[in-house]
């Protein structure tokens, strides 16, 4: 087959463009250039996508000695990631670009370009399986490398586009995977992963939305819609977030706060104590399924972080909405998130979280989420509900 290995530049998709090569492909390599400004993104191991980064791989195609090529997708990556991103939090919403990056540049705008130029796939580095299923039909599964997994941030893509990708990675895990990049005698092979958000290499996401949004001060309130505390600008919180607050009154029993809810309409943060964080009932939109969506009510696994833990659950989808049901109570969920769902290891779809909120009422008398924001003030945020 003729396979487009995606080359980031750094030791994990040198390998698997590596073994591509070895299966006997006929492979090049590409490096996606994703930033206007690559120049200056390079901090210790944050960003990724820089000039760096392209001169990394295009170094490892030579050993391997494959064609490379640089593609420029930044006016793309911007549009479809980064704006999305400042969007999303404007909305009062918390984005995962990793996801989303995934489904619009990688496995699309990427994709699409490869077989208009008459390549059959595309390759990435990233800790998946693609396995053999009931029929015949190409299945996404968890990498054996748990610690490493990314079929979360894959759980975007459609059957039509896992027909046409491969992860060579998925069956070894990452120190192993180090070990063959230095029996290559790749130079990356000790190379840092990068981490976070790759378009804010420093990590301070509320400095670089404050840049691009401004200061836009509010209160900060509690259940009973007392104000207990300001703040620049409430597109910089995030339900579930406790550091930052630096609130001026403590709770009457001392108990830590933590963001409840953002309510973008009127820029307020709504504070309360932990009991009021977890939820079992969550509403996703933006359905994404890589096979057949479930069929009535589907027992299945459900992941709403990239490493976080898989909660047993049930799901039904009705077109592009699905209603899962949790086992038990989560904290920390948050609109825009997105939720991945499991069949044992493999990965059936996912949605992006429009409401998250108690079937049974909150924990330990508490208030519930409904009743927070009767007190507080009703939010005009989309995903408030």
């Amino acid at each position: 087959m003729r396979v487009v290995a995606a080359m980031s530049g750094g030791v994990d998709s040198a390998v698997a463009a590596a073994r591509m090569v070895d299966a006997g492909h006929e492979v090049v390599g590409v490096h996606l250039a994703l930033s206007q400004n690559a120049a200056t993104l390079r901090e210790s191991a944050r960003g990724c996508c820089t000039i760096e980064d392209a001169g990394d791989a295009r170094r490892v195609a030579d050993m391997i000695g494959i064609p490379f090529y640089v593609w420029d997708m930044a006016a793309r990556f911007k549009n479809d990631v980064v704006d999305d991103f400042v969007a999303e939090y404007a909305a009062g919403r918390t984005p995962n670009p990793c996801l989303r990056c995934n489904e619009k540049i990688k496995f699309a705008a990427l994709l699409d370009k490869a077989l208009a130029l008459g390549f059959d796939a595309v390759a990435t580095g990233h800790y998946a399986q693609i396995l053999e299923g009931p029929g015949g039909a190409r299945e996404l599964h968890r990498a054996v490398d748990m610690a490493k997994d990314q079929s979360y941030v894959l759980g975007v893509l459609n059957a039509d586009q896992l027909a046409r990708s491969f992860f060579p990675l998925g069956d070894t895990a990452k120190p192993q995977i180090r070990q063959e990049a230095a029996a290559r005698g790749f130079y990356v092979a000790a190379k840092p992963d990068s981490h976070d958000i790759c378009f804010i290499p420093d990590g301070d996401t509320r400095k670089w939305l404050t840049d691009r949004l401004g200061e836009q001060p509010g209160d900060i309130v509690d259940a009973d819609g007392a104000t207990v505390g300001r703040h620049g600008g409430a597109y910089g919180f995030t339900v579930g977030q406790r550091r930052g607050l630096r609130l001026g009154q403590p709770a009457a029993g001392g108990e830590p706060r933590y963001v409840v809810e953002v309510q973008p309409g009127t820029n307020t943060v709504v504070v309360a104590t932990g009991d009021l964080l977890g939820i079992d009932a969550i509403t996703g939109d933006h359905s994404r399924w890589c096979g057949p969506p479930p069929r009535g009510v589907a027992s299945v696994g459900a992941q709403v972080r990239a490493h976080g833990e898989e909660i047993p659950a049930t799901a039904r989808a009705d077109g592009r909405q699905v209603e899962v049901r949790l086992q038990r109570r989560i904290r920390g969920v948050a609109p825009g998130q997105s939720v991945v769902l499991y069949d044992g290891t493999r990965v059936v779809g996912s949605a992006t979280i429009a409401r998250a909120t108690s079937s049974r009422g909150a924990a330990s008398g508490g208030a519930g989420r409904n009743e927070v924001r009767d007190k507080a003030g009703s939010s005009t945020s989309p995903a408030a509900g």
